[in-house]
């Protein structure tokens, strides 16, 4: 009898903590993977966690979506809204080169005059239908600033502190 008492207790204990641990993994990484691949099915190539001047604390999905286009996603952390969506595209892209008015160069030259590092990564993104070059600098004290510069007017626009990459893109 104490046996059949003991093997059911602790079977309603693994059950308990399994349903606890389900519920564990909602918090604002997940709310915010959750609220980006409803905007963009496909697949999270990347995450990183970031800090954005104005926003504190937001996520960015690289996602490959299942049209086959690359998306950049940002969300708040602390609301889990997604609030702005980027298309990556090629430097060839036509779409791009028609609306550009800023070279490549122009535009990391701004950007490196601004936050003078290493430039580890350089992106061409249709936001909004708007060109931007997105470089990547890592600065000089070690800490990686993403800095978005308008193709158009040659303005800074965002400017964000990587805290972590997981993934690459």
């Amino acid at each position: 009898m104490n046996k059949k008492l003991l093997l059911v207790t602790l079977a309603a204990l693994f059950s308990v903590s399994a349903f606890a641990a389900k519920d564990s993994h909602n918090g604002p990484m997940e709310r915010c993977m959750k609220a980006a691949l409803a905007k963009h099915p496909g697949k999270v190539v990347s995450l990183e966690a970031e800090i954005e001047k104005g926003r504190g604390a937001i996520y960015e999905f690289d996602i490959v979506g299942s049209d086959g286009k690359e998306w950049e996603v940002e969300c708040e952390a602390k609301t889990g809204k997604v609030y702005e969506e980027e298309l990556d595209v090629d430097a060839n892209n036509q779409e791009f080169r028609s609306k550009a008015k800023i070279s490549m160069e122009q535009a990391k030259k701004t950007a490196l005059d601004k936050y003078p590092g290493e430039i580890e990564s350089i992106e061409y993104e249709l936001e909004n239908g708007s060109p931007v070059y997105e470089f990547d600098i890592k600065q000089a004290n070690g800490k990686e600033i993403e800095v978005e510069v308008n193709a158009v007017t040659g303005q800074i626009g965002e400017t964000e502190e990587e805290v972590y990459e997981i993934g690459k893109d």
